[in-house]
């Protein structure tokens, strides 16, 4: 079982905290491009948000990841997919591998922070030209003496406006391409650091997410995540949590829309009779709930297995590639039985649609998912 009863209060603190801090405000943040990051992150480090799995002598409540899958779960009600996602980065994609492989030092200077709510972080892997082949990357981190230099670029990067501290996948050597990358974490306001834009997004509209560029920015070795060279190894570790984090939280989102929809066609006449009526609809929407307990049950099964130390490479593999295919089928059907109505910026049909394409893209992208899985088969050619 992977909830019980110790759950159950910390459910209903973030459930309250969600009705009362965020939903609220959710449509000025989208409107505005932007959430005040600092503000809230402050508000779920101060109630012990940010750190549930996170060890307890950096501030982190030492607790297994199944609360942290609660929370991702419970993030899914936020009324858009921006804010929970800027909140994911925070706590299951910048911070997971410096919470497993770094120095004390660095998790006091870095880590802590970030649990308290007291630092924004983002994650710097994607580049122009490298997304979901990430050994592919060029920036560089070259050694000179004690500190590391770093030239290059990230783009897509969430929280990136307003992050203080950016969790940089770099290339630290000539060696191999999967043996010459480390993670190092890099304080924002670095010398050299520039937040070249912020970009325009279809969707997640409320997160900022910016493009970085690294001109000759020094910062000390101790920054560094573990051992040098190991930073492939270590993101391909992050991945997990973050691919798991990324389907626990389209499960109430995806509930809602289809909550949403049922009352609207319900309320709405077409032909002398309710939308809702037609077998079609009611048929579909059916279908899609039953879509969304099976994912459910896949993402719980995943995350059993996490707990118990297992690898769930394939798991969570396959949960986040169901996630974004289900995202965009679920969505993609509410908006037309919404009709006019759900091309309307307005509707949460609407906002739906073009915030859950993403999760088909990041954190790997549905085509990349498939290679991990079809090489956990032994059906993957070789080159």
């Amino acid at each position: 079982m992977l909830f019980s009863a110790d759950h159950d209060e910390p459910r209903r603190i973030l459930q309250k905290f969600i009705a009362a801090e965020i939903n609220p405000f959710v449509d000025e943040w989208e409107k505005n491009d932007i959430f005040p990051a600092h503000e809230l992150f402050k508000k779920l480090g101060d109630l012990g948000f940010l750190g549930l799995n996170k060890p307890v002598e950096f501030g982190g409540q030492g607790l297994d990841y199944s609360y942290a899958l609660m929370m991702a779960e419970e993030l899914g009600a936020i009324k858009c997919g921006g804010v929970p996602m800027a909140i994911g980065v925070q706590t299951d994609m910048a911070t997971p591998a410096l919470a497993r492989f770094g120095s004390d030092e660095v998790r006091h200077e870095f880590l802590a922070p970030a649990i308290a709510g007291d630092a924004v972080a983002c994650i710097g892997v994607s580049e122009p030209g490298a997304g979901s082949d990430v050994a592919s990357i060029n920036t560089q981190a070259r050694s000179d003496g004690g500190d590391y230099v770093i030239d290059g670029g990230k783009m897509w990067i969430t929280n990136g406006v307003q992050a203080d501290w950016i969790c940089l996948l770099a290339n630290t050597s000539d060696d191999q391409v999967h043996r010459n990358k480390s993670l190092i974490c890099v304080p924002m306001k670095s010398k050299g650091v520039q937040v070249a834009r912020k970009l325009d997004k279809m969707g997640m509209r409320s997160s900022d997410t910016a493009q970085i560029f690294f001109d000759n920015v020094r910062v000390p070795k101790r920054n560094r995540i573990g051992e040098e060279g190991k930073g492939f190894t270590y993101q391909m570790v992050q991945f997990q949590e973050e691919r798991l984090w990324g389907a626990a939280a389209c499960l109430k989102a995806h509930e809602f829309i289809i909550s949403e929809t049922i009352e609207y066609t319900r309320n709405r006449k077409a032909f002398g009779k309710s939308i809702l009526d037609n077998q079609t609809v009611h048929f579909k929407l059916a279908e899609m709930q039953t879509e969304v307990e099976l994912l459910r049950a896949l993402i719980y099964r995943a995350a059993e297995a996490l707990v118990a130390g297992e690898d769930v490479t394939r798991l969570a593999t396959m949960a986040k590639l169901k996630a974004g295919r289900l995202g965009r089928e679920l969505s993609d059907a509410c908006l037309q039985f919404w009709g006019g109505m759900g091309f309307m910026n307005e509707t949460p049909v609407s906002r739906a649609y073009r915030d859950s394409r993403l999760t088909s893209i990041g954190g790997g992208a549905d085509e990349v998912m498939l290679m991990v899985l079809c090489k956990t088969m032994g059906t993957l050619p070789k080159n």
